[in-house]
């Protein structure tokens, strides 16, 4: 009387780690360092525009979110990506990217390509949503190494033309999520060309886009398809204010691209999605509209890149993030390293295993750990510190 396809999913990675560590003493002061759950401070005119806007919670909010809103999206795309966007016809509101990348999936992907069971691509080790959506269309999920030998980006262009072929869909992740990798023109230049080749769509979670070393922005993949003169039905980009605005809770993200594939995402979210409240939406709209408050959060970020170069610069295979806030640290044994880390010294961290799947006999994230540098910084310096001590010394 239940579906098979999800018949043999493991635990989600968070009640997994809680089964590996939460029958064990904690060996020192506790510092999660597990999900990436901002603790900067978001803006303080938040709650002024809640309080401002309060009768909204009366009302049902529209579905693709406000005028407004939308119109300031479609602004900051224009500003942030160098792309003319009409927010209007072009951007759908999301309840976070989360609903966007597992529902573009139900909305857009083909039930059979060229007669055969169609194929989703996804990087391994990856953000666990886009596996869910592509079992859930009935589609094969092709998990492709993102190791360090290809600069923590998959490399799509080395599957076969039988896989390529079938493709629908290749989700890519920059910065990458859990490995801060940020995909460069000439991945991007290479990615677009294959989905072009091959007929596909190319989903680009970009939640982790604000968040990044030195001065220069990650080129996101409008910008890269702009150049490119990419079909915009090609490409369809996910964004959210959890991590650029601090505001995980608002739960206000957007999905955009070309317009036929936007409005047959709207046409399923009028029967089955949530719209966000009315409030929050104008929150949305004015975080979206500024841009100080994001300056400020990235410099603290870049204060813990630095700091946490300076903990872990000795540590064999260290290689500090080019963008997002993980550290993506090298051990012999994922599970193995996280026990001991919360048994000695109470860091609480992701083993690597639970963000990848088995393909050819391997995970790649058996030989790493998944560290949150979400927490104050002296707070994250002292918890790096023991780190390094415990599992490098």
């Amino acid at each position: 009387m239940f579906p098979e396809r999800f018949a043999n999913l493991p635990a989600y990675a968070f009640p997994r780690l809680r089964a590996l560590l939460d029958h064990l003493p904690a060996g020192g002061p506790v510092t999660h360092m597990t999900i990436g759950e901002p603790k900067h401070a978001f803006p303080e005119w938040v709650t002024q525009v809640i309080a401002e806007s309060a009768e909204g919670f009366g009302v049902y909010p529209p579905n693709d979110g406000t005028p407004e809103m939308l119109d300031a999206i479609g602004s900051w795309i224009g500003r942030r990506y160098g792309v003319t966007l009409d927010g209007q016809s072009q951007a759908m509101a999301l309840n976070g990217t989360r609903e966007g990348l597992y529902n573009v999936a139900m909305a857009l992907m083909p039930e059979h390509k060229r007669g055969k069971r169609p194929v989703v691509l996804i990087p391994n080790p990856f953000y666990q949503v886009y596996m869910i959506a592509a079992i859930s269309v009935g589609a094969e999920p092709v998990f492709v190494p993102a190791t360090r030998q290809g600069g923590f980006l998959p490399d799509y262009g080395a599957l076969p033309d039988e896989i390529l072929d079938r493709t629908v869909a290749a989700y890519i992740c920059s910065p990458a999520n859990p490995q801060g990798a940020i995909a460069d023109s000439g991945y991007w230049k290479d990615l677009l060309a294959l989905a072009e080749k091959h007929d596909f769509q190319v989903l680009s979670d970009e939640c982790y886009s604000e968040i990044y070393r030195g001065d220069t922005a990650p080129l996101g993949a409008l910008s890269a398809a702009a150049g490119a003169g990419t079909d915009p039905e090609r490409v369809l980009l996910f964004q959210s204010l959890s991590k650029r605005s601090n505001l995980p809770g608002l739960r206000a993200g957007f999905v955009a691209g070309g317009p036929e594939s936007i409005k047959r995402i709207r046409t399923l979210r009028s029967y089955a999605g949530a719209p966000i409240p009315l409030p929050l939406q104008k929150v949305a709209e004015r975080a979206w509209s500024d841009e100080a408050h994001v300056t400020q959060n990235r410099q603290l970020y870049q204060e813990k890149y630095a700091a946490a170069d300076d903990v872990l610069s000795g540590v064999p295979g260290y290689r500090g993030p080019d963008g997002g806030f993980f550290l993506w640290l090298p051990v012999q044994d994922a599970e193995e390293a996280a026990v001991r880390l919360w048994t000695e010294t109470g860091v609480r961290v992701l083993p690597g295993t639970y963000l990848g799947r088995d393909a050819d006999g391997d995970n790649p994230g058996r030989t790493y750990i998944r560290v949150a540098m979400v927490a104050p910084k002296e707070e994250m310096v002292q918890a790096l510190t023991r780190l390094r001590d415990c599992l490098y010394n």
